[in-house]
C-alpha cells in the first residue's frame, strides 16, 4: 500500500517561490500564467493492509512531522 501526500501553503500565506516561478514563466513568454503556488509531494510505502488504518497513521505523521500545519495544508491519497 502506498500513501501519497500533497503539501502546499495555506491560502493567504506568502509564497515567494511560487511568485518567482510565475514571474519567470512570464519572462519566458508564457503569458497565460497569472499565479503559481509551489508545494511538495511525499510518497510512503506502507505495510498496512487496511486503507482506513493507514490513512489515520499518515494523518498523524503529517500533523507531527511531515507538514507545518500552521502554514501548510495537506491531502492524503491512499493507493492500494
Amino acid at each position: 500500500m502506498k500513501a501519497i501526500i500533497h503539501i502546499g501553503l495555506k491560502p493567504g500565506v506568502l509564497d515567494p517561490q511560487g511568485r518567482t516561478i510565475a514571474r519567470s514563466l512570464t519572462h519566458m513568454g508564457f503569458e497565460g500564467v497569472t499565479k503559481a503556488r509551489q508545494g511538495k509531494t511525499i510518497e510512503l510505502d506502507l505495510s498496512s493492509d487496511n486503507a482506513e488504518t493507514a490513512k489515520l497513521e499518515v494523518e498523524k505523521m503529517c500533523k507531527q512531522l511531515l507538514a507545518n500545519t500552521v502554514i501548510e495544508d495537506y491531502q492524503i491519497e491512499i493507493v492500494e
